[in-house]
């Protein structure tokens, strides 16, 4: 019986404001078998660092990323920032 490990990005979302949603899979794996698994998800924001993402996301993230998105993010973002401040 061997056990093995594996880590995989299974599901990958871009959300309509430009953020892409991943969705990691740690699998335990016994002959062939999966016999335990788990979820870890996080989210990567238009302009966030994701040099460090799996290559797929990257290249997703590369992608969606462009120079428009990244500045309506930020804008949406001020925005946010400016009607929380005004209370």
């Amino acid at each position: 019986m061997a056990l093995e490990k594996q880590t995989v990005v299974d599901k990958i979302e871009v959300t309509e404001m430009g953020h892409v949603q991943v969705r990691t899979a740690t699998r335990i794996v016994e002959d062939g078998n999966v016999i335990s698994q788990s979820y870890h998800r996080h989210v990567v924001a238009p302009g966030q660092d994701y040099s460090n993402e799996d290559p797929k996301v990257q290249g997703i993230c590369s992608a969606v990323h462009t120079a428009e998105t990244v500045s309506a993010y930020e804008a949406f973002v001020a925005a946010q920032q400016n009607e929380m401040g005004a209370e």
